[in-house]
């Protein structure tokens, strides 16, 4: 329900070892986030700011593990341009290959983005479906992300597609979103809830617990 706090927590869907957890503050036409990913390799906390029209203004991570911390600050001004703040201690290899330096190399670009998409966080697949009106139905709308790679904090821009071809059913307590990667073609068919969060994500997550 729109103006509630909503606590969710997820399993990898292929990774069950993989645990995501968030709570969500949800406005008529924006949302606030905290959430936390813990993983046999390295544990996530992340904390997201959005304004009106569900637009990321700002996406903070932190990512511990094994021999190395990083942290990024990812943020997007009332003009549209993005900018980030970065910091990386330890290690620079994650399973003998070498990581990507965290943040964005060249904001420009990310000209035209205005959600973030952190990596394996199915809550930031809800800010472009509440946008988009997927809910109610939706044809293929392309869009580009800022997309947050785990554990690097590298930060790419992503082209990436929703569509929906019915309506949020209440009896069934859900909507089909389809969600395409315009640049691999991988395709999943998200099941998400009224608050347009995601209920199962094939390969990705599925939520085991909300209130």
């Amino acid at each position: 329900m729109r103006g509630a706090v909503r606590h969710v927590e997820w399993v990898g869907d292929e990774d069950p070892e993989r645990l995501e957890a968030a709570v969500v503050t949800f406005a008529p036409d924006r949302l606030d986030a905290l959430g936390t990913s813990r993983t046999t390799d390295y544990v996530v906390s992340w904390e997201l700011e959005t304004s009106s029209g569900w637009a990321t203004d700002r996406l903070s991570v932190a990512v511990a593990g094994r021999g190395f911390t990083r942290w990024l600050v990812l943020a997007r001004d009332a003009h549209g341009r993005w900018s980030s703040e970065s910091y990386t201690h330890g290690e620079t290899r994650f399973h003998d290959a070498p990581m990507a330096e965290p943040g964005v190399a060249d904001p420009r670009d990310l000209d035209g983005a205005v959600d973030c998409d952190l990596a394996l966080c199915p809550v930031t697949n809800t800010m472009p479906i509440l946008r988009l009106g997927a809910l109610d139905g939706l044809e293929e709308t392309e869009l580009t992300m800022a997309w947050v790679d785990l554990p690097s904090l590298e930060v790419v821009a992503s082209r990436q597609a929703y569509s929906a071809e019915h309506p949020f059913d209440p009896e069934a307590g859900r909507a089909v979103v389809r969600y395409r990667s315009v640049g691999s073609g991988f395709t999943a068919d998200l099941g998400v809830d009224e608050d347009g969060l995601v209920i199962d994500y094939p390969r990705l997550a599925r939520r085991i617990r909300t209130r």
